[in-house]
């Protein structure tokens, strides 16, 4: 339980982290200075901080109509929904997934 907590956790500083970062973008957009690339942006949010980046974009109205990011995000967030619900579906797929890793791993 602890273990499902610390991550819970991990995963909202993660998420609030990537909002932020959002929100800096958008100052920076606002002042013409030095931007964050869109690659780093999706790249966060296909590590995890996708609810971040929903959010900021819906809150802070940032990058909302541009294209192609938009489209990269919502497949980033399809992605993760598909991988969740699998895990949800088939919670032994990630243990016998890891097994299979380690086993791999080992000289």
């Amino acid at each position: 339980m602890m273990i499902l907590v610390s991550a819970l956790a991990a995963y909202l500083a993660f998420n609030i982290i990537v909002f932020l970062i959002y929100g800096w973008d958008k100052k920076a957009a606002r002042r013409v200075e030095w931007r964050v690339r869109e690659s780093v942006l999706l790249w966060l949010a296909f590590l995890g901080g996708s609810l971040g980046a929903v959010l900021a974009q819906q809150l802070l109205r940032h990058k909302t109509r541009k294209q192609p990011f938009r489209t990269y995000l919502i497949s980033i967030i399809v992605l993760q929904v598909v991988l969740c619900g699998s895990l949800v579906i088939m919670p032994h797929w990630l243990e016998a997934a890891l097994s299979t890793v380690n086993q791999n791993s080992k000289p």
